[in-house]
Parts: C-alpha cells; sequence; structure tokens
C-alpha cells in the first residue's frame, strides 16, 4: 500500500494555539477599529462600551477580556505607533545619518496615518481635543523618547547617562512628530504627514547631524 502523503496530508494542520491566538488578534482588531470610528464620529465621552461591543457584533463581557476600559482601546492605537518608531530605528543601517534615520522612524506611523486618512484623521482629531487622551499620549511620547535615546545610544556607542546627545535628539525628532500631527488634524485641507514631516526635518537635520 502506498503511504505517499494524500492532498488532506499535504501539510500539517497548524497547532491551536495559533488558531486560537489568531482568533483573538481578529476580534481585538474589530473591537478597536469599531470602537476608534464611533470616538470619531460621536465624541470619546459619548459613546459606551455596550455600544461598542454590540457594533462590534461581541458581548460586554468580550470585550472587557481584551480591554480593561475604553480608554485602553486608544492606548493600544498609540502603543502601536511607538512599536512601529523603535523598530525601524533599530533596524536603520548602521553609517546612516541620524538625521535620516530618525525622519524615517517617525515617519513609519505617519505614512500609515497618511495613507487612511479618512479612518486616522478623524481618531488623531479626537485624542489630540479629549484631555484625558491627549494626557496618555503625552505619556506615551514620553516613553516613546526614552526607547529612541536607548536605541540611537546603542546605535552610536553612547552612554545615555553621559551623552546629551541620544535623550537631546529623540526630543527633537518627537517634537516634529508631534508637531506635525498637530498640524496635520488642523489644517481644514491638511498637507499629507510625510511631507509635513520631511519640512520639520530639513529644519532640524543640521543640529541632529552636528558631531555628537
Amino acid at each position: 500500500m502506498s503511504t505517499a502523503p494524500g492532498p488532506l496530508d499535504a501539510a500539517p494542520a497548524p497547532p491551536a494555539s495559533s488558531l486560537a491566538q489568531r482568533k483573538r488578534q481578529l476580534v481585538s482588531t474589530e473591537l478597536t477599529e469599531t470602537a476608534l470610528q464611533l470616538f470619531a464620529h460621536r465624541g470619546f465621552e459619548a459613546v459606551t462600551v455596550d455600544e461598542i461591543a454590540t457594533a462590534a457584533g461581541v458581548s460586554k463581557r468580550t470585550f472587557f477580556r481584551y480591554f480593561a476600559s475604553k480608554e485602553d482601546v486608544v492606548v493600544q492605537f498609540l502603543a502601536g505607533m511607538g512599536a512601529e518608531m523603535r523598530a525601524e530605528l533599530a533596524g536603520r543601517p548602521v553609517g546612516e545619518p541620524n538625521s535620516v534615520a530618525l525622519l524615517r522612524a517617525v515617519s513609519v506611523p505617519l505614512a500609515a496615518c497618511g495613507d487612511h486618512a479618512e479612518r486616522t484623521l478623524p481618531v488623531v482629531r479626537l485624542i489630540l481635543r479629549t484631555p484625558a487622551l491627549l494626557a496618555r499620549f503625552l505619556e506615551h511620547e514620553a516613553r516613546w523618547r526614552e526607547e529612541l535615546a536607548g536605541e540611537l545610544a546603542v546605535r552610536l556607542g553612547l552612554d545615555p547617562e553621559e551623552s546629551l546627545y541620544p535623550r537631546l535628539a529623540a526630543g527633537m525628532a518627537l517634537a516634529a512628530f508631534d508637531t506635525v500631527l498637530r498640524r496635520w488634524s488642523e489644517d481644514a485641507r491638511p498637507a499629507g504627514p510625510t511631507a509635513l514631516i520631511a519640512d520639520a526635518f530639513a529644519l532640524l537635520t543640521p543640529a541632529l547631524d552636528a558631531p555628537a
């Protein structure tokens, strides 16, 4: 009898844990997208957890398996921005000018926002105009500054406790990021955030590329 694998034996079944993780990610993404759009259109304070769960097609109990509060939905959105910037900076080529590496790092989430402006612009406006969410955004920016400074220190072989450069450079890059988000959200006919961040870095480049 032949033991050659048939069509159903061609590939092993994915582990149950992998399927469960994918399912959790899908539910989390759906809840996030639904909540952010409701917040953007009706205002953060006006939307309840019950309404988010109903719109996403899940129970309130399911919502609380993923998020401790509706504020945490926005916090997760912000955390993703920081992770993208840090990963991009860590992966930039050795020897690339610091201004270029930092520009590429902060451009990643800005480019994503610009590519999906119809969905992300209302969310950015919501964050910047809601005091509770703005406070969380500023908390995240402070954390991103330390993370980017750490990556810069490793990249340049500097001691961040001894050298002023890593924190100053990271702070300048994030000041540009913050300024661009605010300008983009306020302009009635906004230029793309990628173009705005390039303009901002044109002003910062001489300082960023000065000897550390």
